[in-house]
């Protein structure tokens, strides 16, 4: 999968990033490797939905795909 990251520099100094294909998915970072690192932490966060929140019925099913 791949995802395009918007890049900001902050008013008060380092970086932050938001992944517009992810709303509220956004990070920072002090140096443009931290904000990297954070990048990867903050999409995986984002994508992780426990489906034990979700209410399933008897006739649903629950599918896992790679994309």
């Amino acid at each position: 999968m791949k995802l395009k990251v918007v890049i900001h520099e902050a008013e008060e100094g380092g970086y932050w990033a938001e992944v517009p294909s992810i709303p509220g998915c956004a990070t920072q970072g002090e140096s443009f490797d931290e904000l990297l690192s954070n990048i990867y932490e903050a999409v995986e966060g984002c994508l992780s939905v426990d489906v034990g929140d979700i209410p399933i019925s008897g006739n649903d099913k629950i599918l896992e795909i790679a994309v």
